[in-house]
């Protein structure tokens, strides 16, 4: 029992005997400084040392620039561009898959394939569909500007676009006697208008070109997108007055009949009309003849 007694007092002496270190003059052994110190001093102070020192390293670390300097560590700019990056092509993904579709779907009419209309009715409007309540109609100062000076350039338009669906009309785009007439047993989705070759073809009404290039069973095609879903297409032209993404008003001159293409048999104009995606049959809206 002494002897477990004893240790504990002996420890306790080393923690605590007092010790001096001194700073002496070389040459003169002046004492320069002198520091009263314990073991228990020295390790209290190297422990506190340690760990500001950790403190101070994990700070710089991680709440300054030096940690880029760091192998793992990315700069903040770094991050910042690949996360706009990111965004961007994610974007661009979108919008090259929605290119895909509509190409896809021009494609299709063009072919006369009637399963254009999934992607018309179904991809397109259900993606845009809105809720009321999440769009302001409340006008701003420029819309009502804008539309004070659409409506003075449009009181002396001769060309003036319809306003309702009710006094949308179509206009012939040639005429003439109908050689084959719409047949969608056959899958004949148009009508055949028999034309002097070079006879001016006219656009059915107001829209924008979305197609107009030369195939090889058809000739010059030209395709045009109107109000209200409704989509045109020109066949077997000899030219093209048009180009894609040009606006044109009804009644203009957008090709010259022809009679090019593997498909055609004479000159003629192939005039189909389809409506969000179905095709109906021209006769019902415009006098040919």
């Amino acid at each position: 029992m002494s002897k477990i007694k004893k240790n504990p007092t002996r420890i306790t002496r080393k923690l605590l005997d007092k010790y001096r270190l001194v700073v002496l003059n070389e040459e003169t052994f002046e004492e320069r400084v002198s520091f009263k110190l314990t073991r228990l001093n020295v390790f209290v102070l190297a422990s506190l040392s340690t760990i500001i020192l950790i403190v101070l390293t994990t700070v710089l670390i991680a709440f300054t620039p030096l940690r880029e300097y760091i192998p793992g560590y990315s700069s903040t700019a770094l991050k910042r561009q690949a996360t706009e990056l990111n965004y961007k092509t994610d974007s661009l993904q979108q919008a090259i898959l929605m290119n895909e579709k509509y190409y896809a779907s021009i494609r299709k009419v063009l072919q006369g394939d009637l399963s254009v209309v999934d992607f018309n009715r179904d991809s397109i409007i259900q993606a845009v569909k809105l809720e009321a309540s999440e769009v302001d109609l409340n006008p701003i100062l420029e819309d009502s500007l804008l539309r004070q000076k659409v409506d003075k350039e449009d009181k002396y338009n001769l060309f003036e676009s319809a306003t309702s669906a009710t006094n949308f009309v179509l206009f012939p785009p040639a005429n003439g006697p109908i050689s084959e007439p719409y047949n969608l047993k056959e899958k004949h989705y148009a009508v055949d208008i028999v034309v002097a070759k070079n006879t001016p073809i006219k656009a059915t009404a107001d829209g924008v070109v979305v197609f107009a290039e030369w195939t090889a069973t058809t000739g010059y095609v030209i395709i045009i997108e109107h109000s209200y879903g409704l989509i045109s297409v020109y066949k077997h032209n000899a030219s093209l007055t048009k180009s894609q993404g040009d606006l044109v008003k009804a009644g203009e001159v957008i090709a010259t009949a022809g009679n090019l293409g593997e498909l055609s048999t004479g000159p003629h104009l192939h005039f189909e009309l389809w409506n969000d995606g179905y095709p109906v049959n021209p006769t019902n809206f415009i006098d040919f003849k």
